[in-house]
């Protein structure tokens, strides 16, 4: 089930972001992302709509979209990748805003491909200073 997000969500959407983000980025460090809690937690998350994916009483998954346009959040729990939880929460949001962007390190290449799949494409390459790594911006717009 899909359902927007409430504050009490909060702790349960940081676990999931820190264990699925660690999951999906074996090429960055679990330092960065552990010392980037606050800021998910802080700046982030409260200035975004986001959606969860519940399943038996369990988060499965998250999207956030910021300034309507926006995907900064799209994570599935470890346990539950591949189960189409990702594609359902995109749909989601498809259906709500014409146009989306978002930005995906270019050497997770699962979830590069993951975003093809689903209609985005490929627009301009960019640089996280944070990181040190490349990122590919990405973009899909309604037909």
């Amino acid at each position: 089930m899909i359902r927007r997000s409430r504050k009490r969500d909060m702790p349960e959407l940081l676990s999931l972001w820190l264990a699925s983000t660690t999951a999906a980025h074996e090429f960055i460090p679990v330092s960065y992302w552990q010392a980037s809690v606050p800021v998910v937690r802080d700046i982030y998350l409260p200035h975004a709509t986001t959606w969860v994916y519940h399943e038996q009483g369990e988060l499965q998954g998250f999207v956030s979209v910021l300034e309507s346009r926006f995907i900064g959040a799209l994570f599935i729990a470890p346990h539950s990748v591949g189960h189409g939880i990702g594609r359902e929460l995109l749909s989601h949001v498809k259906n709500r805003y014409p146009l989306l962007s978002l930005e995906v390190y270019q050497k997770n290449s699962r979830a590069v491909s993951f975003y093809h799949a689903q209609g985005f494409r490929i627009i301009e390459s960019a640089w996280q200073d944070d990181t040190q790594e490349p990122t590919w911006i990405m973009s899909w717009q309604a037909g």
